[in-house]
């Protein structure tokens, strides 16, 4: 399950299905009993158990959880924020079908219940929060945060903005969210994922059809938005059909970072991978490379000169390269290529100059450009979408897709929850990235996975989205202490496990088709 949902999807998925035929009050069930399972799962029978009920339906999915465990031999207490009879709809019908006490939900009232419960479960708002907390609700909230006990949150835990992940005013931290038929934004962007703690998500009977009358365009970075274009290698293919990237080497001083980007280029799969170095720098490369290749490079013209050969299918170019008019030159000569093109660290620095300028190169061309700036480059690039500006009412998610549609390029906008966006709407969430890929170098070695990527075929997004997510599984699998070299190296069993689930799956069609071809002879006898 890859689409995420804002809260105003989450509610027409669910009036799809109300419409469809199916109860709300049958979808609240559903829910309640998903909560209390989860606390079954982790609590022992005859726990004490505290649910805060708000005054929506997410109060209706506490009131059903309740229930649920008090028949299951639970001790419940239940408290309610607001008045039992203003309750309306499936949440009133929930609330008549609890038999126990309803306490009134007061910060200073709940200090006995939650000093004895076992665990806490936090159905005061969820995802559908508009507005900051404040007054008795955040009172509450930041009672339940003192009293540090285990949370179970019903969809999203209360106080954080389901599609933005914002905290609004004041939010629980949960041990575990349970949400229902797809995630949120809010649970995978900063810093909603940190209070959200381990997503669990409920089948409740919402149906995958509504998805196509939504019209999802928000996903989460997993292999399966991408993994159809991520093809293993062939035993026809040969290195020249596997694409050959450019990588742009900076200066003698500064040619560590080119290296990285190219090794990550061509651990990631390009046939071949050329270093375009200046002069003074040939040497210095020379040491240090053995499969990449190296091309000796003298300025823009010597870049456009490289790139008319149309085998040279994508560019890299940035990292450690300078900031100025040498740079501006590079980057105008790959635009003006038939190649495609990784802007990245200085190049994006050098395009912040005259971004008009840049964009308007970029919709003259055919091939794609994908943009990788950290929130430094991009508020340098996009000033009015700056997170920490004017851009500021912005969810991460919006800020990406504005700027990919004024650059007319994809946009990866880096961070622990990276967002890539395409000109057309798509987006994506990351959110397998470990905090340990905070290093230098790291970056490079992103913009060398999207080239190879490129040089292999991929489109742009799709390059974007998998170099991405392969970038935080390499992370994840360097652990502590790594470093940039470190990165590339760890892809080979990374893309094995890719490669093997696209033979599972070509098996598995191949074992379907038969089995109807089977079925179709039997039926003409």
């Amino acid at each position: 399950m890859i689409e995420l949902l804002t809260p105003a999807e989450m509610g027409r998925a669910d009036r799809l299905t109300i419409e469809a035929g199916t109860a709300g009050i049958v979808l609240m069930e559903a829910a309640g009993r998903a909560v209390a399972d989860a606390v079954g799962h982790r609590f022992a029978v005859g726990a004490r158990v505290l649910v805060l009920c708000g005054p929506g339906n997410n109060g209706g999915d506490g009131f059903v959880a309740a229930r649920i465990l008090a028949e299951r031999g639970y001790v419940v207490r239940l408290a309610l924020l607001g008045e039992r009879e203003r309750l309306a709809g499936d949440a009133r019908v929930a609330a008549e079908r609890w038999r126990g006490r309803v306490e009134p939900a007061t910060a200073a009232g709940l200090g006995p219940a939650l000093r004895e419960a076992r665990v806490v479960i936090d159905a005061l708002y969820g995802a559908g929060l508009t507005r900051p907390l404040d007054g008795e609700a955040r009172a509450i909230v930041e009672a339940v945060d003192a009293a540090r006990r285990p949370v179970i949150a019903v969809d999203l835990p209360s106080g954080i903005d389901g599609a933005t992940g914002r905290v609004m005013g004041a939010a629980i931290r949960a041990e575990i969210s349970v949400t229902f038929f797809r995630m949120k934004p809010g649970h995978v962007l900063l810093p909603g994922r940190l209070h959200a703690g381990k997503v669990l998500v409920a089948d409740i009977g919402i149906r995958p059809w509504v998805l196509n009358s939504i019209g999802v365009k928000l996903h989460r970075d997993l292999p399966a938005l991408w993994e159809t274009h991520l093809r293993a290698p062939g035993l026809a293919d040969h290195k020249y059909s596997r694409g050959h990237a450019v990588v742009v080497s900076g200066p003698m001083s500064r040619t560590g970072a080119a290296r990285l980007a190219a090794e990550a280029a061509l651990r990631v799969g390009a046939g071949l991978v050329t270093l375009a170095s200046p002069p003074d720098a040939l040497v210095v490369n020379a040491c240090h490379l053995t499969a990449v290749m190296l091309r000796r490079m003298e300025g823009a013209a010597g870049l456009a000169d490289l790139l008319a050969d149309a085998r040279l299918n994508a560019v890299v170019l940035g990292p450690a390269l300078g900031v100025g008019e040498g740079t501006a030159g590079l980057v105008a000569a790959a635009l003006a290529s038939a190649a495609a093109v990784v802007l990245d660290a200085d190049a994006l620095t050098t395009l912040a100059v005259d971004p008009a300028a840049g964009f308007a190169a970029i919709a003259a061309r055919g091939a794609p450009v994908v943009l990788t700036p950290h929130e430094g480059e991009f508020a340098r690039l996009f000033p009015d979408l700056d997170g920490r500006g004017g851009g500021a009412e912005l969810p991460k998610t919006e800020r990406a897709r504005a700027a990919a549609a004024r650059s007319g390029a994809v946009v990866i906008l880096k961070g622990a929850d990276t967002v890539i966006a395409a000109p057309d709407g798509r987006a994506a969430i990351a959110d397998n990235a470990p905090a340990d890929l905070a290093t230098a170098g790291s970056g490079d070695v992103l913009a060398g996975l999207v080239g190879g990527l490129l040089a292999r075929g991929l489109p742009g997004f799709e390059a974007a989205c998998a170099a991405v997510w392969l970038h935080g599984e390499c992370g994840r699998l360097a652990g502590p202490g790594l470093i940039a070299e470190d990165l590339a190296g760890r892809l080979a069993p990374v893309l094995a496990d890719l490669y093997e689930a696209e033979r599972r799956r070509a098996w598995a069609a191949a074992d379907e088709e038969a089995e109807e071809e089977e079925e179709e002879l039997g039926g003409t006898d």
